[in-house]
């Protein structure tokens, strides 16, 4: 049988120990988000910075350099936004590169990949995501599309997209 009791002076003498030394208790999205940083496959062309420092594990960027497709050449930040809740909440993702042309991405940054919304389950990790926008920009998909403009463009006139694709690139978005 649990002592209720016992259990809650624990609690109590732990947070009391955390005030005192500094220290807070690590939540359940902090601890899993530290193994998938540790066990991350940097495919090439990704890379990963910590602004706030390797103390804030929450809040990432991650640059992607594509080596194929259509934005082969280009560079593009990612910010990641980890909850407390993480894995069973996805990790918030923005591109932080503005006014990318892309059917998938927005203007205001906003991704739509499957995996950061309905399909998302607590077993994928940082890597998975990677994975999933290394994808968005090897095989950009008009079908489910956030800019409906370059969808179309890319649908109707894959060269015209290329090539609006490529200037973009060239002058840095």
């Amino acid at each position: 049988m649990i002592k209720l009791f016992s259990v809650k002076e624990k609690a109590k003498k732990e947070s009391a120990e955390a005030a005192v030394t500094g220290k807070k208790k690590s939540s359940a999205g902090e601890l899993r988000i530290q193994k998938d940083i540790s066990e991350l496959n940097l495919a090439p062309g990704f890379s990963i910075e910590f602004p706030n420092g390797t103390d804030d594990l929450l809040h990432f960027e991650i640059t992607l350099k594509p080596t194929e497709g259509y934005y082969t050449g280009g560079t593009f930040l990612f910010g990641f936004e980890i909850s407390d809740n993480y894995p069973h909440d996805a990790p918030k993702v923005k591109c932080l590169t503005r006014n990318v042309f892309h059917p998938n991405i927005d203007l205001e940054g906003n991704i739509c990949l499957n995996i950061l919304r309905e399909d998302w389950k607590p077993v994928l990790s940082i890597n998975s995501v990677m994975y999933g926008l290394n994808f968005l920009f090897l095989d950009p998909n008009p079908e489910d599309p956030l800019n409906k403009d370059a969808a179309k463009m890319l649908r109707d006139n894959p060269r015209q997209f290329e090539q609006v694709v490529r200037n973009g690139i060239r002058r840095g978005w």
